[in-house]
């Protein structure tokens, strides 16, 4: 669902060009989960925290990709039943919770819809109400069953974990890198970005949220360490239809239609390498772009001590939570009026 997602990071690298004295820095990208990600590590160790990483990607792909065949999500979805992986079974549990917490607005179970409509191929098309309203009675969590590493899917239904499986990613990541002797890393998974310890420098890592009406500008920037920054928004990957209306990736499960949000992006801010935290990011940023404004502010009122946010608004605001008060730069120029939010 975040396929294309465009989360740019400024972070100080220095490779080459590292002082004297400073920690070496490796880097590595690869292509996973149909998007470009780049790994990085500072001090000893980097190198082969790296490898392992880039090793659990692919694994991960392997399990959780719903198109290719072999995998645990791909069985249960043909078979109507599957005995899962344990790492697997427990995405699933997770998905399963956090639509429940959400009220619905991220949910699993949306991939008949999300096939009707191609949204992650390169022919979408606009599907007949009629097609939609089909679809409809097989979403919902109520038609997912799951025990332990057994899984069963009630007749016709399917899930996809693209929405949360690069944020389930990069909680690997993160245990890979906190296990290891380095002292800083980031990994950038197709936009879902974790930042561990400091940079080279001795600094924490910037992470620039991109502005959603320029490609090559920035909205704000961020300066964390052991954070997961996940960032939602219709600006992503979008198509126009016949009559020219711009439909955008993220499918509203209430509507079965891509979401109508007035909001242009939404980033999700978690802390610490334990307790699935990019997991989850991944999961509130989809759900809070579907939304909306008003009900993504009072989400995040009911949960704030536990994550922090920042929000594009269709109006030109950029409201983004106290948390990030001391670690926020605002992007001179860009047009946007800053607000930051009351608790």
């Amino acid at each position: 669902m975040k396929r294309w997602i465009c989360l740019l990071l400024a972070a100080v690298l220095a490779l080459s060009l590292t002082a004297c004295g400073a920690p070496k820095t490796e880097a590595l990208d690869i292509f996973a989960m149909d998007t470009y990600m780049s790994l990085v590590a500072v001090g000893d160790g980097a190198f082969d925290v790296l490898q392992r990483s880039s090793n659990e990607i692919n694994t991960l792909e392997q399990k959780l990709s719903r198109t290719i065949a072999t995998s645990d999500v791909a069985q249960l979805n043909a078979n109507g039943s599957t005995v899962l992986d344990e790492g697997t079974a427990e995405l699933l549990r997770r998905a399963l919770r956090y639509s429940e917490e959400t009220g619905g607005a991220f949910d699993v179970t949306i991939a008949p819809l999300v096939e009707l409509w191609g949204i992650t191929t390169d022919h979408p098309r606009v599907p007949a109400r009629e097609e939609i309203d089909a679809l409809l009675p097989l979403v919902g969590t109520e038609h997912v069953h799951a025990a332990g590493t057994e899984a069963s899917l009630d007749e016709g239904c399917a899930i996809d974990l693209g929405g949360i499986a690069k944020g389930y990613a990069s909680d690997c990541v993160a245990a890979l890198f906190a296990a290891s002797g380095i002292t800083g890393g980031f990994a950038s998974l197709g936009g879902n970005v974790y930042v561990h310890g400091d940079t080279a420098d001795g600094q924490p890592w910037k992470v620039a949220i991109q502005d959603p009406q320029k490609t090559d500008a920035f909205a704000c920037t961020l300066h964390l360490s052991d954070a997961f920054v996940v960032t939602s928004g219709g600006y992503q990957r979008n198509f126009t239809g016949p009559d020219g209306t711009v439909y955008q990736h993220i499918i509203d499960p209430a509507t079965g239609y891509p979401a109508v949000s007035d909001l242009l992006s939404v980033s999700v801010i978690t802390y610490g390498a334990a307790d699935g935290q990019g997991t989850r990011a991944d999961a509130y940023s989809t759900a809070l772009y579907v939304m909306g404004e008003e009900a993504a502010v009072d989400f995040w009122r009911a949960r704030q001590a536990s994550f922090d946010m920042v929000l594009v608004t269709e109006d030109g605001r950029v409201l983004y939570t106290p948390g990030l008060k001391d670690c926020f730069d605002e992007t001179e120029g860009s047009g946007y009026v800053y607000q930051p939010l009351a608790a």
